[in-house]
């Protein structure tokens, strides 16, 4: 749990806003491929810290792809072709496990490549418990939790609380939306079916509690849309097509508090996570030349916090938490939007990366064959 109570803490820390630009370098390749999740968070991405790198580096140009949810699979084709094409690639912590462990990450010495805090704090413990890998850079914590529509709340009914409000089908009537995959949503048929919260990784590493997650989720599959893009529950709820569904916070945060629409959050039993930049492994020596200086600026204290003007995830920087203000266009503060807010938090549910970064291949496979039945 000390992951936990970092998140959590990490609000309480004040230091001095950072400044400062870098210009181009000799020997630096002069484009990059930056590999994200589309939407609101890359969006957040381009804003905070991808437009003034390259408002300060003239010459230098830089492109998205939006494949990180395949970004293993697609890492390792591209290193068995000898053809690694990306230059910085947004994971999830689980996954940039998984490519260190095999090889397909560089490791990084958080030090040496990135800023220290404006107080001097290195990097390092600037960020703490959240570099969970050698490979890995963290970014922000955010949370998978559910949203629903509020006029879609039956007559007479309390609107939906905890998390096995939806499994409950009698009193919440309607189409679900669950994530293509069997994370996070294994955990909460757990939950949902008695297992301590405490006990649920113990129970999930076994093939019976792998069947009895799955049983739980029957109860419900023919009411669920699946989805596999973070842009998908939220559109969804948009057009009515479901009562509640799960994505990222900050994709609920962008159409209640931007759009306007008739959603409401419900955070208990939110998934606790991490996202962070993996550089690839083996790039020329001018393409890791650009991805550094870039990451040195991207991952500084004031950008992080930057990024939250934008999107409510938390800042993966402890120096970046007092820094969190406004949102960018709608004045509005953002702390009480953030996951690791205390109300917001008062049930949360830690994600083990490194139960999944071990377990993943094997109960995909499982989970797969189970929604082709």
């Amino acid at each position: 749990m000390k992951l936990h109570k970092t998140l959590l803490a990490s609000t309480a820390l004040t230091v001095a806003a950072a400044t400062g630009a870098h210009a181009a370098g000799h020997g630096m390749a002069d484009s990059m491929t930056l590999v994200s999740w589309g939407g609101a968070y890359q969006a957040s991405q381009q804003n905070a810290y991808v437009a003034p790198y390259l408002e300060m580096n003239d010459g230098v140009s830089a492109a998205w792809d939006e494949s990180s949810a395949e970004a293993v699979a697609k890492l390792r084709a591209m290193n068995e072709a000898g053809n690694v094409t990306w230059d910085l690639v947004d994971v999830v912590a689980a996954d940039a496990i998984r490519l260190c462990d095999e090889g397909l990450a560089m490791e990084i010495d958080h030090d040496e490549v990135l800023a220290a805090a404006p107080d001097g704090t290195s990097a390092s413990d600037d960020f703490g418990d959240l570099i969970v890998s050698d490979c890995f850079i963290p970014q922000i914590v955010y949370s998978t939790t559910f949203g629903y529509r509020t006029d879609l709340v039956p007559e007479g009914v309390a609107p939906p609380s905890k998390i096995c409000d939806v499994f409950d089908l009698e009193t919440y009537p309607g189409k679900r939306a669950l994530e293509k995959r069997p994370i996070n949503n294994m955990e909460w048929a757990l939950l949902c079916d008695g297992v301590a919260k405490e006990d649920v990784y113990d129970v999930l590493e076994t093939p019976e509690g792998q069947e009895k997650a799955l049983a739980k989720l029957d109860t419900i599959k023919d009411s669920v849309i699946w989805w596999s893009a973070g842009a998908d529950t939220p559109q969804l709820l948009a057009d009515g097509e479901i009562f509640i569904g799960s994505t990222y916070n900050g994709r609920l945060f962008s159409v209640i508090e931007e759009q306007g629409q008739p959603v409401g959050m419900m955070w208990d039993a939110q998934v606790f996570d991490l996202d962070g930049w993996i550089v690839p492994a083996g790039l020329p020596d001018d393409r890791k030349a650009r991805v550094m200086d870039f990451l040195k600026f991207a991952t500084d204290t004031q950008r992080l916090a930057d990024q939250a003007k934008y999107i409510s995830y938390g800042p993966a920087r402890g120096s970046s938490a007092s820094l969190v203000g406004q949102h960018a266009d709608l004045g509005i503060d953002m702390a009480p939007h953030m996951p690791t807010d205390p109300k917001n938090a008062a049930n949360t549910f830690l994600y083990n990366y490194e139960f999944w970064a071990d377990y993943r291949d094997d109960i995909d496979a499982k989970f797969q064959a189970w929604l082709a039945k």
